[in-house]
């Protein structure tokens, strides 16, 4: 997933996978394979550049994967974990 902002500031992950283009006049807007559009503050080359970026972690990172081993691929930082239960007082 790459991670991008709407105009309004808030931000949102979208599969590169299923981008079918990525337009930009003047503003850019990801239209995706099933045909919902995404108007995003990151310029064309931008988004490019984070689709590389992603897809080359993806094959850095399969080139180390042990078999059995669990690993997170992300190129955004993961927050610490929200607990699904409260602690206890």
């Amino acid at each position: 997933m790459i991670a991008v902002t709407r105009l309004n500031g808030s931000r949102f992950a979208v599969n590169p996978d299923l981008i079918e283009r990525i337009q930009e006049n003047p503003d850019t807007t990801l239209v995706m394979v099933g045909g919902a559009t995404y108007v995003v503050r990151e310029g064309l080359p931008e988004v490019i550049g984070l689709i590389a970026d992603f897809r080359a972690l993806v094959i850095a990172t399969a080139q180390h994967v042990v078999p059995g081993e669990l690993r997170q691929l992300s190129v955004v930082p993961s927050p610490s974990p929200t607990p699904l239960r409260p602690t206890e007082r």
